[in-house]
This record gives C-alpha cells, sequence and structure tokens, in this order.
C-alpha cells in the first residue's frame, strides 16, 4: 500500500452514486457502498492511492480541516474578485 493519497470531494449523491470530484478536476462515479463513510454533498476525502495510483476507496475518510482550507481559500478569492469588480452591467 502507498503512503500517497488523494483529495475527492463529494459533488452530488445521485441514488446510491456518490459524484466525487477530484483535484484534477475529473468527476467519478462511486457507488456509495464502495465508501466507508456516509459521504455527504460538499465533504473533502482523503483517499489512499494503491500503487497503481488508483484511489482505494476503503480508506476514505472526511478530512475537515481540507475542507475548512479550501473554503477559506474560495472566501478570499471571491472577496479579492469583488474589490476589483467595478459594478454595473455588461456592456456587448
Amino acid at each position: 500500500m502507498s503512503d500517497e493519497t488523494a483529495f475527492y470531494t463529494v459533488d452530488r449523491i445521485e441514488g446510491d452514486v456518490a459524484v466525487l470530484v477530484g483535484d484534477e478536476g475529473v468527476a467519478l462515479d462511486v457507488p456509495l457502498g464502495t465508501l466507508p463513510v456516509t459521504a455527504r454533498e460538499g465533504v473533502v476525502l482523503r483517499v489512499r492511492l494503491a500503487p497503481s495510483g488508483k484511489p482505494d476507496w476503503s480508506s476514505a475518510a472526511p478530512d475537515a480541516a481540507e475542507r475548512d482550507r479550501r473554503l477559506n481559500e474560495a472566501r478570499a478569492r471571491l472577496g479579492r474578485l469583488r474589490r476589483t469588480d467595478p459594478g454595473g452591467d455588461v456592456a456587448l
């Protein structure tokens, strides 16, 4: 087993399938029964990678610190964008 990990965010739940999005932006459909945790939209999962580089879903665990870091980063980015927005309508 590898010590390498990856993060996946639960984008949505569709029936018995969790749609996870990796940091590369690629969406994966993973059967909910494969995950050892209760998946909810917005949860960030830390997943160990097998030596082949594929995710070992049995190792998936929520990572609250990473989720908070990502939320704070997104809020900061949104704040920067708001400060530079001139306002008004866009003229084409």
